[in-house]
């Protein structure tokens, strides 16, 4: 899925994620609802964005992967 718009990072070593939309960093999460709140800002709709669907690109697990992992990529 390497052409989806929102891609959401492994967990960092506090596990964190990195979520980018669009070429652009959008910021950090540290749960779900950081990764929705950090889309709606980005002018997603957070209602309408399904957390399964081909719209992200989970990386490192799906949407409730939230332990800290030893991946940081990019």
């Amino acid at each position: 899925m390497a052409d989806a718009p929102i891609i959401v990072y492994p967990p960092d070593a506090h596990g964190a994620r990195r979520v980018r939309a669009g070429g652009a960093i959008l910021g950090r999460a540290s749960n779900v609802n950081d990764v929705l709140s950090l889309l709606g800002d980005a002018g997603f709709d957070p209602d309408r964005i399904a957390l399964d669907g081909p719209l992200i690109d989970w990386r490192g697990g799906g949407a409730y992967a939230w332990d800290p992992g030893e991946d940081d990529e990019e």
